[in-house]
């Protein structure tokens, strides 16, 4: 029998690679409003209702009419190009849920930690967080109504940045302003990846093959051509 003629001789399709990509930021400083704003799919949200017990450990000084908080992630999609997708990890802001992060962050290519200038100091754990880690983050200033506008040069010297992390603007409900502040992570990512490719062939044959294989993440993110975010520029995904 020819069993070749019944076979599906076509190719199999190419799965997109998915990119992880964590939003952190201290408690109300909007990471859920940001998953939620740039998910092409409906975000899974953790939350629950704050109650009397939460006033103790959350002080709401400053983010008064929150109501609720997340307990566990936010989690969200968003489609690159087609064969890089992005997964977004929100995590919580509350101190007694940071053991989560260090179960969120593996595999994690980069962050976006949000900066909520009302209560700036809250942002410095997870700033802190990506820093002993070695994963590259960006600094995005989520601009509330109610906030005080500094320069980026004033968050960087209030947060101790050095001068190769970003610092952007955000206005975390507008899908816009979030896909912008994700297209300057990648842009920055691809920038740390093109130098430490130029770090790693200054030094022996060996000692290179001995850095790639731990450096996954790196060879992750040189997959994405810069072409694959020209579209983002201007905050509008492909």
């Amino acid at each position: 029998m020819a069993y070749a003629d019944d076979c599906d001789t076509r190719p199999a399709a190419v799965l997109p690679a998915t990119l992880k990509i964590l939003v952190a930021g201290g408690f109300g400083a909007g990471k859920t409003t940001f998953v939620g704003a740039v998910s092409e799919i409906e975000p899974l949200c953790t939350e629950e209702l704050l109650s009397g017990l939460s006033e103790g450990p959350d002080p709401l000084d400053g983010v008064e009419a929150k109501t609720s908080t997340t307990v566990a992630l936010d989690f969200g999609r968003l489609t690159l190009d087609e064969r890089h997708v992005l997964y977004l990890f929100g995590t919580p802001g509350q101190q007694r849920f940071w053991f989560l992060w260090e179960e969120l962050c593996a595999g994690a290519l980069g962050a976006v930690v949000l900066a909520d200038t009302r209560r700036l100091a809250d942002c410095f754990p997870a700033v802190d967080f990506f820093e002993r880690r070695g994963i590259g983050f960006i600094v995005a200033v989520n601009e509330f109504d109610e906030g005080h506008r500094y320069t980026a040069g004033e968050v960087r010297d209030a947060v101790g940045l050095g001068p190769e992390v970003p610092v952007v603007r955000c206005d975390a409900r507008l899908t816009s302003s979030g896909t912008g502040a994700l297209a300057a992570l990648v842009h920055h990512l691809l920038f740390m990846a093109a130098a430490d490719r130029s770090a790693r062939s200054a030094i022996s044959a060996n000692a290179v093959n001995s850095a790639s294989s731990v450096n996954a993440p790196n060879s992750a993110i040189t997959a994405i051509s810069a072409t694959s975010v020209k579209s983002w520029d201007g905050g509008n995904p492909r």
